[in-house]
């Protein structure tokens, strides 16, 4: 852990580049439980409910409240799914050279908590693939948690920010006031081979072991392969 201008002085600063990007160059809310067939993102509305949702069983999900993760304050009784980091965001600094494997897994993150957020339908739209500089929480409550939660994503996935008009720029106003004592965790991804059954196993990216962030919070990673759902991935940050 480490406070949040200490964290984005992390961040590698590179030109962004979303050359061959389509929306499904990440691919996302797949199915990840066989047992269930509970796509993740359901799988992350059942997470975050207040009030939980009928259906759970078949993954067939009516009713239900949520908080917004970007506010404003209250529940809500239908709520999107958003990354933290857009996936276009992730493809533009970094995501583009991965494995296909490596953009799914960042796709479905659910090894830390604020990869995915539940957020309302228009704050969701309005968000977009916008990074800090482009948009906030209106909700100024909202701003330092989202400031370092946004650092804490690129960390965790080693992605870049571009300069010098970046959401890393802009976020540098609230690294000084109002989140002085802002506190980023993070800890570095592992991911789990898209092919299921015996030949399944835990990846870690790419320097991984030399990760800067890794000494302030490494709670969680795995010392051998695990694939049920309590497994030490859903307990990473």
């Amino acid at each position: 852990m480490t406070t949040l201008a200490d964290a984005m002085g992390l961040v590698a600063v590179d030109d962004e580049n979303r050359t061959g990007y389509t929306r499904s160059s990440l691919k996302h809310w797949n199915s990840r439980d066989l047992a269930d067939g509970c796509n993740t993102r359901n799988e992350v509305l059942l997470a975050k409910a207040i009030t939980a949702p009928a259906g759970a069983a078949e993954c067939k999900l009516t009713g239900g409240s949520w908080l917004s993760h970007y506010g404003p304050a209250g529940h809500r009784r239908r709520a999107d799914i958003a990354h933290m980091v857009p996936l276009a965001e992730a493809w533009d600094t970094g995501g583009s050279v991965w494995t296909a494997a490596r953009r799914e897994a960042c796709a479905h993150d659910q090894g830390a908590v604020t990869s995915l957020v539940a957020v309302t339908a228009p704050t969701n739209r309005q968000k977009s693939d916008q990074d800090p500089a482009q948009w906030l929480p209106s909700a100024p409550e909202a701003q330092c948690r989202y400031a370092g939660e946004w650092v804490a994503t690129k960390l965790r996935w080693q992605l870049a920010a571009d300069a010098p008009t970046s959401g890393l720029e802009a976020l540098k106003v609230f690294a000084e006031v109002p989140c002085e004592d802002s506190i980023v965790s993070c800890t570095p991804a592992l991911y789990l081979s898209p092919f299921r059954g015996a030949g399944a196993q835990w990846r870690r990216h790419p320097g991984a072991d030399v990760f800067p962030f890794a000494p302030y919070d490494m709670r969680g990673v795995c010392d051998e392969p695990r694939l049920d759902r309590g497994g030490c991935a859903e307990r990473l940050l």
